[in-house]
């Protein structure tokens, strides 16, 4: 892997200190990830409508990251970077030294994400930035590819921590603390990034268009369908099947590497067929993600249901990867290359606007009509993004009308 950075980034650049930071942080995550479901679960006591509230402020710093980053503008993005990295080991730091409160541990996830989302935007800032030239695409695979081999590694400690030491309450605080310890770690390494890279001048602003209008829909369908299995389709293990923190990682970690594997294949299919095809086919899948996600408890007992259920949240994080379609269609829309990445970025601003609302509402579903309606409710939202997808004319189609 050394060999292959050395090969895609400039030598005069930081990237380096800069992939040190990208483990550090994915290894934090990791850790993070894997026990925050059952922490919130076990030690905080929280119910499924209390995690759709803690969703709300999860995700709300992704809405208003836009607004965040215009304040930040006159930073360079390694300087922003610095400064994700600041508020992300706020954010943990706390994490790890609050009681199990409900307000205060709500705080603590909100200052943590706003400091992730920060850095998410400036990650591929400056692996563009310091990429050699000709080679982005390949320096941004890299770059993933690293992140989630780092994730993987969290996810792994967790599970070794859990089987040697069994499930208790008393590991939650000392990972959140490893996990801050991390992030300090990460922050310091961050110091040692010399450079100016200036941030996309696109994400600084909205970019709306009247010729966007169905990626705009498609964006909001897909982001309320996503939100649904992101926030409560682990929830519902621990919960409703008790799934322990070590089941749970051993789980984000199957999943990571079924999509890590997955993802070539998705995209040579989006080549291969179009974009339309993709963004329509996915969701026949998903309507039987969903039945058995919701519905798996009456026909199976429960412990096959808990494994169903658990081979249905690693197919949907490999079906989600058909989002990359849409980004081909904005691509296919497109006049030029920053109108690309301007749509883009708004597209996640309005992602982001409907994330928020499914995650209050959710959790209000579950609690009143079950968990049956919240993930039949899925499968709806994604008929009607398939229903919608039809509608959009292809480049190839446009020209066919017109000639």
């Amino acid at each position: 892997m050394i060999k292959k950075l050395r090969e895609t980034f400039r030598p005069e650049s930081s990237y380096k200190a800069f992939f040190i930071t990208i483990v550090t942080f994915a290894l934090a995550h990791g850790l993070y990830k894997g026990i925050i479901d059952n922490y919130l679960a076990e030690a905080v006591g929280m119910s499924a409508f209390d995690k759709g509230v803690s969703e709300f402020f999860r995700e709300m710093p992704g809405l208003a990251l836009i607004f965040v980053l215009a304040l930040l503008y006159e930073f360079s993005a390694e300087r922003i970077y610095q400064i994700g990295a600041l508020v992300m080991l706020t954010g943990m730091a706390m994490q790890a030294v609050i009681p199990p409160s409900k307000v205060l541990v709500i705080m603590a996830i909100f200052i943590y994400s706003l400091g992730e989302h920060i850095q998410l935007g400036m990650r591929n800032t400056i692996t563009l930035e310091y990429a050699q030239e000709g080679k982005s695409g390949v320096a941004l695979g890299r770059q993933s590819a690293v992140y989630q081999i780092g994730m993987l590694a969290g996810y792994f400690v967790v599970i070794g921590l859990f089987y040697i030491l069994g499930s208790r309450l008393s590991l939650f605080k000392p990972i959140f603390m490893m996990s801050a310890a991390i992030i300090l770690l990460g922050f310091a390494a961050s110091m040692k990034i010399k450079g100016d890279s200036k941030p996309d001048p696109s994400k600084r602003r909205f970019f709306f268009h009247k010729k966007y209008t169905k990626y705009y829909m498609l964006e909001l369908f897909y982001g309320a369908r996503k939100q649904i299995f992101f926030t409560f389709g682990p929830y519902v293990l621990v919960l409703f099947y008790g799934a322990s923190a070590m089941d749970i990682s051993i789980l984000f970690a199957v999943s990571s590497i079924c999509s890590y594997f997955a993802s070539p294949a998705v995209g040579r299919i989006i080549d291969r067929f179009g974009y339309k095809i993709v963004m329509i086919s996915d969701t026949l899948i998903l309507v039987v993600v969903c039945f058995f996600y919701g519905f798996a408890h009456h026909i199976f007992p429960m412990h096959t249901a808990f494994l169903i259920c658990c081979a249905n949240y690693v197919l949907d994080s490999v079906i989600s990867l058909a989002s990359m379609a849409s980004n081909v269609y904005v691509q296919d829309l497109a006049d030029n290359a920053d109108e690309v990445r301007a749509t883009i970025s708004t597209g996640v601003s309005v992602n982001h606007f409907i994330t928020i609302l499914v995650a209050l509402f959710g959790g209000w579903i579950w609690k009143v009509l079950g968990i049956e309606t919240l993930f039949m409710l899925s499968a709806v939202l994604g008929l009607c993004n398939s229903a919608y997808a039809a509608t959009i004319k292809t480049r190839s189609q446009t020209a066919n009308e017109n000639n």
